[in-house]
């Protein structure tokens, strides 16, 4: 009975590789799982604003705004006295300090 169970047991030793290796050669042979997935992609349309020479800018345009304090290397004339350039999206504005008049644009590249 002992050599029944031994002849058993190294039996099942010696095929349990067998049985694995047929186990993940299915696995091998089932087509590729493919997943088709639907892309939307939403398009933004931006307005931008149309400034013109003596448009008045408000004061929660102007907030929007940042100021140019390195004018040169935007190859921008030096702002005179009560005015200063401004940047609005692409664009250079010269507005007045006071009034927020807008005298020159200069569209940017």
């Amino acid at each position: 009975m002992k050599k029944i169970f031994a002849a058993l047991l190294s039996a099942s030793f010696l095929l349990s590789p067998m049985v694995v290796s047929q186990a993940s050669a299915d696995d091998h042979r089932r087509p590729p799982v493919v997943v088709h997935k639907k892309v939307v992609v939403h398009k933004k349309v931006v307005v931008r604003s149309h400034w013109k020479r003596g448009y008045r800018v408000n004061a929660s345009e102007r907030r929007r705004f940042s100021d140019v304090n390195d004018y040169r290397r935007y190859r921008l004339a030096p702002p005179p006295r009560g005015y200063r350039w401004v940047r609005a999206d692409n664009d250079y504005l010269l507005i007045g300090v006071t009034s927020g008049i807008i005298s020159s644009i200069i569209a940017g590249r």
